[in-house]
């Protein structure tokens, strides 16, 4: 049945968890008050979703298998980079089947998606003649000017009535109207639209960060270091920092330093006094300088730690 939502975020934690079809963790790397919004519109069998968020971040996603997903910049502003790829409002992201990726802003920025399932992408080929499954690698697609703005222009509307008119999209009549303008748009963009393919050295660099990503995953609580690291994903400290400067705009250890804060807050987030103190939790993520922790907390969050872990469990 169609529908739709629309929420708001102060949270990035609840922000990155809202995103339907992948898994996303985001670690902001901007000071300042978090703000997003995401708006999710379900119709019949394409869902569409729109992203606003306003600091600096990294994202990174993992998404679920069984979807075609096409990604989109719903506005000009702050960089906006997959895999260190320019997502530019002149371009269409084509991703590959459960691809796992970074993507890094530099300040606010708005953007959007597409995904249909695979057996719905393709009756829609079969039927229409656009090849609308994933590539074997994730490309970048330059449309025609007058069919990328179509195709804007309706992500945008439909967006507007989610928030203006939901009633309206709860029709299925209105609903099956949208979808199918929603799918030629796409169509028109995909087939007439120059491709753009991942040169060897991304896809290659892509690879380093996914086993970067893996090692983290496995050392959750345990305090990392950059020669250690580089032995288990298999290669060297140079060119560990070439693919974190050019996919999350930092070095690995300041990302490294930045996952484990946020590690951290969630860990105070999920927590009272009664269970735990502040200092137990840094010592976990491998924070031994308690003030130094605290002042890098303060400036990253806003807020104390012991003023997160004053707050009611989430």
């Amino acid at each position: 049945m169609p529908s739709s939502a629309v929420r708001t975020f102060t949270d990035p934690d609840d922000y990155a968890a809202s995103a339907r079809g992948t898994t996303a963790e985001l670690s902001v790397t901007g000071r300042g008050v978090f703000k997003a919004k995401l708006i999710r519109v379900d119709l019949h069998r394409l869902l569409l979703q729109r992203y606003a968020d306003n600091l600096p971040r990294i994202v990174h996603s993992a998404n679920h298998p069984g979807y075609a997903t096409i990604s989109l910049r719903a506005q000009a502003g702050s960089s906006l980079r997959r895999n260190g790829v320019e997502m530019l409002e002149s371009n269409l992201i084509r991703r590959r089947h459960a691809e796992t990726f970074f993507q890094q802003s530099d300040g606010p920025v708005r953007f959007g998606s597409l995904s249909l399932p695979l057996d719905v992408a393709a009756v829609f080929w079969t039927a229409m003649g656009g090849d609308l499954m994933p590539p074997k690698d994730a490309t970048t697609v330059v449309p025609p000017r007058a069919a990328l703005r179509r195709l804007q222009h309706l992500h945008a509307s439909i967006g507007q009535l989610a928030e203006d008119a939901p009633t309206v999209l709860v029709q299925p009549e209105v609903a099956r109207g949208l979808e199918q303008a929603l799918v030629e748009a796409l169509i028109a963009c995909l087939g007439e639209g120059a491709v753009q393919e991942d040169t060897a050295s991304l896809r290659k660099h892509a690879a380093i960060m996914r086993r970067f990503h893996a090692a983290m995953e496995r050392h959750l609580d345990q305090p990392l270091y950059i020669p250690e690291l580089c032995a288990e994903i298999g290669t060297s400290e140079r060119t560990l920092r070439v693919c974190c400067h050019e996919q999350l705009g930092m070095s690995p250890k300041r990302y490294l330093l930045v996952r484990r804060m946020h590690l951290a807050r969630r860990a105070l987030r999920a927590s009272t006094p009664a269970d735990t103190t502040v200092t137990e939790i840094a010592t976990r993520y491998g924070f031994w300088q308690f003030g130094r922790f605290a002042g890098e907390y303060k400036g990253l969050f806003g807020e104390s730690p012991s003023a997160m872990l004053a707050r009611p469990a989430a």
